[in-house]
Order: C-alpha cells, then sequence, then structure tokens
C-alpha cells in the first residue's frame, strides 16, 4: 500500500542548497539528534521558529594571561583595604599618596602588557548582533 499523498498546501515543493563544513554538519547533526528531530526538520525549525543570537566565547589559556589575572585580583583586594582605610577615618599623607600613585602606574603598566599578550580586541557589532 503507498504513503498517502499530503494535501496540496503541506507538500514542500521548494529547496534551499547549503554547503556545510564538517564541523558546522556535525555541530547541526548533534543538536537535531538532541531535538529528536531529523536535520531538515530541525533547521526548518530553527529558521522559522527561533530568533538567532550569535555569540562567540573566546577562551584563551595562557599561563602569562592566568598569572596576570591573579595579580590583577591581589590588586582589587588590596584597593579594597585602601578604601576602607580611607572610609574609616584613616588619614592621608604624602607618602602614601604617592606609593598609591606608583601603584597605580603599576596598574597601567600591567595593562599595557595584557594588550600585548592578548591583542587590543576591541569587539565587532556583528559579534552580537540580534
Amino acid at each position: 500500500m503507498a504513503r498517502p499523498k499530503k494535501e496540496k498546501q503541506l507538500t514542500r515543493s521548494h529547496h534551499i542548497t547549503l554547503r556545510l563544513t564538517n564541523l558546522e554538519y556535525e555541530r547541526i547533526a548533534d543538536m537535531a539528534k538532541e531535538a529528536g528531530l531529523s536535520c531538515s526538520n530541525y533547521m526548518r525549525k530553527m529558521l522559522l521558529e527561533k530568533d538567532f543570537c550569535i555569540k562567540y566565547e573566546i577562551v584563551a589559556d595562557v599561563p602569562e594571561l592566568q598569572k596576570l589575572t591573579g595579580e590583577f585580583g591581589k590588586i582589587g583586594n588590596n584597593l579594597n583595604q585602601i578604601a576602607r582605610f580611607f572610609n574609616t577615618g584613616g588619614v592621608r599623607s604624602k607618602a602614601m599618596q604617592d606609593e598609591i600613585h606608583e601603584c597605580i602606574v603599576q596598574i597601567f603598566e600591567l595593562r599595557e602588557e595584557v594588550i600585548k599578550m592578548a591583542g587590543d580586541y576591541h569587539g565587532s557589532i556583528e559579534t552580537h548582533r540580534k
């Protein structure tokens, strides 16, 4: 017995061709499998029912950057202690102000090091387009 014919309105007569890399196809096939759909049905649902927001997560596993991240955490802790000291009535001195100024200069030097290691990345408005 032959499969019953679909109604004329439900017949899909238009084709869209899409070329994917192996990695792209594997990702789509995995997502379709997780959703319990065929690749075609999954893509159809994604195109017709979802609002796309493409986000890229950049992960750098560089020991120097991890070390600098730790240093920035320590600096933040020190700044909190200094702020608490002054906010609770601590007396300011010229020597202390000079030391704070020197620390701020060192923070900016660390920032420059990070920019040299990681690059001066400002992002792209196309990355997070809605």
